[in-house]
């Protein structure tokens, strides 16, 4: 049974993140007291997920997990964007149907998400599922004058007619000219234009489009998000996160769509994360210069190094993601991997005092890092400050059974957050541990005959078989990878 540990907390900051709406620090406040519900921006699924990309998931899931942590629930909605002009025009490149184009990226999108331990969001709404709530909130915007009409049959946004417009970039409108209208989805971030809410169908558009009250046509992207935050979220929800790359102009235009609608605040909270940089340049498509999840597994980086490396730096600023980084990575894992496995050994003394401060200690230096929105640098460094102390005090006495329990539980506590500690195991029904331990002994015995040419040759079977061997003073140790 797990001991635990009391923390007293007194004179301890509450939570409090950076407000990207005011630009300051705030004191975190849901509008429910014991539940959060936040609205992430999820894929574009026209390609496979980056590790920029998943970089977002990743700090988005350090926040779902830390709310928990608090003592939240939490009702996460995660939407997947399978309507868009990139998607249509390859779609009709390639004449196949909007579904059968889109279905291999969201399923390899949901698997990175599982293989990097990332928590599952209560909703996953896909766009296209979700056409009705999207035509209800334009004719909505069309009834109050918020929307207009043009000749061409698209429906476009009428910026001048929300005075608001503007205030989470902090826009000056005073040059913009009046009734320019863009219909494309992405556009010049610097351009402010009155935006299309719905597009009316053309040639190029194929068989992608539904008849609609609004005209034969789809949505635009921006009014994907607010039709779809709203419809499970509420009018006002509590926090917004998404890229920076965002902010301007897809929240700009949410916010301008849901509080025209529904003449109420749309979020409390706006966070944002920066982006990941090769070589100190946006990771991006367009560049050419992506990488993905399984070209770093190819390279033989685990999952689970490449989360630690997405979240050991703050969500708000940028990371230069390097192959210095992951090896970085690795060695802070095989650090903690080395300190769990001598617990093992150790637990034949009295249970210490020593101990039991260094893990309260942790647990109040972790919750105080992360209530600083959430400082995992801080976080991480308390976790290594556990490990130092303990390494420092079983080298003069051992731990008891008890005082393992308790490391353990304070470990279990912060992995909770971090799900790096004790990262979910790639069982492999080929490889038994009966098999394992055959090949260790072989080896063994052929370093014993100093056949390094064997012994080696045994390691990097196992290795192929997802089997790491961890050469002890006292002997051969594995871990599935």
């Amino acid at each position: 049974m797990l001991l635990r540990i009391e923390l007293e907390r007194s004179n301890i900051m509450p939570l409090s993140f950076f407000n990207t709406m005011t630009r300051k620090r705030e004191v975190f406040q849901p509008i429910e007291d014991a539940k959060v519900r936040m609205y992430t921006c999820g894929p574009t699924v026209y390609n496979f997920a980056h590790i920029g990309n998943l970089r977002a998931y990743i700090f988005e899931d350090q926040l779902r997990r830390y709310l928990q942590f608090k003592g939240y629930t939490v009702e996460q909605v995660m939407n997947l964007t399978d309507v868009d002009d990139k998607i249509i025009r390859r779609c009709k490149e390639l004449n196949i149907p909007l579904l059968e184009y889109t279905e291999p990226f969201k399923n390899a999108f949901f698997d990175s998400l599982m293989r990097l331990n990332i928590q599952d969001a209560e909703h996953y709404p896909e766009a296209s599922a979700h056409i009705s709530d999207m035509e209800e909130m334009i004719e909505t915007l069309l009834k109050k004058g918020l929307a207009y009409r043009a000749s061409d049959g698209n429906i476009f946004f009428k910026i001048a007619a929300f005075p608001a417009y503007g205030k989470l970039q902090n826009l000056d409108l005073s040059a913009m000219r009046s009734g320019e209208r863009v219909s494309d989805d992405e556009y010049e971030k610097e351009s402010v234009h009155d935006f299309a809410l719905w597009k009316a169908w053309k040639e190029e558009d194929g068989e992608i489009f539904w008849d609609s009250p609004l005209g034969k046509g789809r949505p635009g992207w921006h009014i994907e998000c607010s039709a779809m935050s709203t419809r499970y979220l509420g009018k006002t929800f509590d926090i917004h996160t998404g890229g920076v790359d965002n902010i301007f102009p897809h929240h700009e235009n949410e916010i301008a769509q849901s509080e025209g609608a529904f003449g109420q605040k749309f979020v409390n909270y706006w966070l944002h994360c920066e982006h990941l940089t090769w070589d100190n340049e946006k990771m991006s498509k367009s560049l050419g210069n992506i990488i993905y999840l399984d070209t770093l597994v190819e390279k033989g980086y685990s999952e689970r190094v490449v989360r630690y490396a997405l979240l050991s730096t703050h969500y708000r600023q940028k990371l230069n993601f390097t192959m210095d980084l992951l090896a970085n990575a690795e060695k802070a894992l095989v650090r903690v991997d080395d300190f769990l496995f001598e617990l093992k050994k150790h637990q034949d003394g009295e249970q210490a005092s020593t101990v039991t401060d260094a893990c309260r200690q942790f647990l109040e230096e972790f919750e105080t890092a992360m209530d600083d929105d959430l400082n995992i640098s801080r976080a991480l460094a308390s976790l290594f400050d556990l490990i130092r102390t303990v390494n420092t005090y079983r080298r003069e006495k051992d731990l008891s059974e008890a005082d393992v329990d308790l490391i353990h539980s304070a470990l279990r506590k912060a992995d909770s957050v971090l799900g790096v500690i004790f990262f979910p195991e790639k069982k492999s029904s080929a490889v038994d541990e009966d098999w394992i331990n055959e090949q260790i002994a072989e080896r063994n015995k052929a370093r014993a005959a100093k056949n390094w040419t064997e012994a080696d040759r045994i390691r990097d079977l196992l290795k192929e078989k997802g089997v790491e061997l961890l050469d002890r003073k006292d002997g051969t140790d594995y871990k599935v990878l």
